[in-house]
């Protein structure tokens, strides 16, 4: 699913994948692990998710790709937790593991940006560093673009009115995949 553009995000979940280009990510994803929408049972070990993503061909390039985990805690109340995983350019994950802006090249009085920032492609893995054998999980990935001119930015710089006042001037496209399920049972 995406918010518009034909972002193209693959993702897989097993035992030690590690894919560095899509063809293999998807070759070996098959036969080491599951596919979106598929089902980890009962796993000794935290699982590795392997996580591949092209631009839109007319679209923007890709800022990153994350992972977000949801379960239930001891509580009974729903968690998450969004990793950034892969993404563009040299930035460093912070002391909170996250990475920093990608930056943005949208020129919002022309109502243009350019591809000088971002990826066409992103392709790595991830291994849940808090994994518990004993404990139900989702996975799902999220993809998003460098940042583009929101269509309301488009309109007003076309039909020569003001920016909205209220309404951010840009916006991060995105693409979101179905998840991958951890069940502590066969």
């Amino acid at each position: 699913m995406t918010s518009g553009p034909r972002i193209k995000p693959r993702f897989f979940g097993g035992a030690g994948l590690a894919a560095t280009d899509a063809a293999s990510l998807v070759k070996e994803g098959y036969a080491k692990g599951v596919p979106m929408g598929g089902i980890l049972k009962q796993l000794e070990a935290a699982p590795t998710f392997a996580v591949a993503a092209q631009k839109d061909p007319k679209g923007a390039n890709l800022d990153r790709i994350q992972i977000i985990k949801g379960w239930v805690d001891a509580k009974g109340e729903p968690q998450e937790r969004i990793y950034d995983v892969v993404w563009s350019g040299d930035r460093k994950l912070d002391a909170k593991g996250k990475v920093p802006a990608v930056g943005s090249t949208v020129d919002v009085k022309a109502a243009t940006y350019t591809n000088a920032i971002g990826s066409p492609e992103l392709v790595g893995t991830w291994t849940d560093p808090k994994f518990d054998p004993k404990q139900y999980a989702v996975y799902y990935v999220r993809v998003l673009e460098i940042p583009t001119p929101r269509w309301t930015t488009y309109d007003a710089v076309r039909n020569n009115l003001p920016l909205l006042p209220d309404v951010p001037a840009t916006v991060q496209e995105r693409a979101w995949t179905s998840p991958i399920w951890y069940t502590p049972s066969k």
